[in-house]
């Protein structure tokens, strides 16, 4: 404790081994908000709080480098200050003053990115004016990025999100089922889609679409194959599946052959690969419908011209 009449300590000052000492006299600059002050080696420090810069802090410097250094300082510039009060103050006609508040330019950056993926939004609208100014409204410090670059940061979380399923399927005791089919586009590319379906230990059944990839033409069997042994071996799946569910079509059914075959190497297939080849009951239904249809196209089209009339 300070004897009577000694100046008040104010603020904390320490050494560098932590060991705190009095002051001779008040730190009253505001700059000090923003700084510690220490002694090193006999010499006068002040540690930026933001960026831990270290700056000569005796009294022939004063406080001037200080202020300039704060604000040059590119760490304390990504929080607004002026967004930093003590409590929460309605101002009426929706204006609100927020305390406490640091705004994190990453973070919102990957919001933006999860909300894209969430909602299936374009890349471009990152680049409609509409969506800059309303984002500017919200927070004029965040610095809005270009499609590349959030294309790049949604490539960030996919690989984030595709290792921890790959660590959770690793660790999981049950088999996993996959579902494939290929998807054209309006550009007549094609793309596979392929969906793992799996019990987990509480017993309920979860699906996930893990792959949606390219697939050049010609989309023969090898081709297939290829594309969906390469999605095993990359996702540690090979020694994994239970069954392949595809369409009734020539094409798969010489990619599952091709599968078997592959497999049957590691002794991983059940049944020795008896179940490995599901086919779709719904396309299947599908495509007795359309036979039925056929068959009867002639009475159909005299039912429409009778309804018609």
């Amino acid at each position: 404790m300070p004897s009577a009449g000694s100046t008040p300590i104010t603020g904390s000052t320490s050494t560098t081994d932590g060991t705190l000492i009095s002051k001779r006299r008040k730190l009253t600059s505001v700059v000090w908000n923003d700084f510690d002050k220490i002694i090193e080696d006999g010499q006068d420090y002040a540690i930026c709080k933001h960026c831990k810069g270290k700056l000569k802090a005796d009294s022939k410097n004063e406080t001037k480098h200080l202020h300039v250094h704060i604000d040059r300082c590119m760490k304390r510039r990504n929080v607004d200050i002026r967004q930093q009060f003590l409590a929460i103050e309605r101002k009426g006609h929706g204006k609100v003053q927020i305390g406490g508040f640091t705004f994190d330019q990453e973070i919102s950056r990957e919001k933006l990115a999860r909300a894209i993926i969430l909602h299936e939004y374009p890349l471009s609208i990152v680049d409609h004016l509409g969506f800059r100014e309303f984002a500017t409204s919200l927070q004029p410090l965040f610095k809005m990025v270009s499609r590349n670059t959030i294309k790049g940061d949604i490539m960030k979380i996919y690989e984030v999100e595709k290792d921890k399923m790959i660590s959770y399927l690793e660790k999981l005791q049950s088999r996993v089922a996959i579902t494939t089919d290929m998807w054209t586009s309006n550009q007549k590319k094609g793309y596979m889609a392929i969906t793992v379906h799996y019990i987990d230990e509480s017993w309920l059944l979860h699906h996930h679409i893990v792959r949606f990839v390219y697939v050049p033409p010609p989309h023969t069997k090898e081709v297939l194959s290829d594309v969906l042994m390469d999605f095993l071996l990359d996702w540690n799946m090979d020694r994994k599946v239970s069954t392949v569910t595809v369409d009734n079509c020539s094409s798969n059914d010489g990619m599952i052959n091709i599968l078997v075959e592959k497999l049957s190497l590691s002794d991983s297939l059940l049944l020795n690969g008896k179940i490995f080849h599901m086919q779709c009951a719904a396309h299947v239904l599908n495509l007795i419908v359309k036979e039925g249809l056929d068959v009867i196209e002639v009475e159909i089209e005299k039912i429409r011209e009778s309804v018609a009339y």
